[in-house]
């Protein structure tokens, strides 16, 4: 049997490792990663949010198999909360948006359904908005939260226990220290006028030395889950949010 040939027809899992000629004859469903360029306080890199959302939607294309798609990541965001910090670049919603609904039409015309895994909250106006109009245009669009019950805001148990189990060699746990601790909806006012850094100087909102490997390794499995569950159960013409 000629290799060459068998190397063309099977359905390659990465689309940053195919070639056009794989995917000639090919109507994949793509999932991309969403993420962030933006400061995780002292312990954590700026591309926390980027590590987590592609280990999701690669744990969810290996999940679902078939004829899944994993894209390459997005790293950048709408992260001006965090402005001020060092390591952060955010290009803002309106930039966001636009980004997202250029890639979706760019990519529609080859993939037959997309799914963006997101990994940072302030990206969510923005991909819900570009997949509402994806979706108005006729292209079947959807996207899911790397989200957990119970989870604390930023850089803090949660994240941090996340990268203790995908990327520990990242973690810098000689450096980690609690943030602002107190509920999202108390500091909202005070993060909408000067974001992050009014409300916490260290850029922490929880308690990162509570992290370990083996919570990250229950959270991540529970993201992983959670989204695969919930594109396995998205309707051909259903989509927006994956509920």
């Amino acid at each position: 049997m000629d290799s060459a040939y068998d190397r063309r027809v099977v359905f390659p899992s990465e689309l940053g490792n195919s070639t056009a000629r794989q995917l000639h004859d090919l109507s994949p469903a793509l999932i991309i990663p969403l993420g962030s360029t933006e400061q995780h306080g002292p312990h954590l890199p700026v591309d926390t949010d980027t590590r987590i959302a592609s280990a999701v939607a690669s744990g969810i294309a290996e999940r679902l198999a078939g004829d899944w798609l994993l894209a390459p990541a997005i790293g950048y965001g709408a992260s001006g909360e965090h402005e001020g910090f060092p390591g952060t670049v955010s290009i803002g919603t309106a930039a966001l948006q636009l980004l997202l609904v250029e890639y979706g039409r760019s990519a529609g015309g080859w993939a037959r359904r997309l799914v963006f895994v997101n990994g940072h909250g302030g990206n969510v106006s923005a991909v819900a908005a570009a997949v509402g109009l994806l979706r108005r245009e006729g292209r079947d669009a959807a996207w899911c939260a790397c989200r957990v019950d119970g989870a604390d805001a930023h850089a803090g148990h949660t994240e941090t226990s996340v990268l203790l189990h995908i990327s520990p060699e990242v973690v810098r746990t000689a450096d980690w220290v609690a943030g602002n601790e107190a509920p999202l909806s108390d500091l909202m006012p005070r993060m909408r006028a000067g974001g992050v850094a009014a409300v916490s100087p260290v850029g922490v909102l929880g308690n990162p030395t509570t992290a370990t490997a083996q919570d990250g390794s229950r959270i991540f499995a529970e993201m992983v889950d959670d989204c695969a569950s919930r594109i396995t159960a998205w309707k051909p013409g259903a989509g927006g949010f994956l509920q």
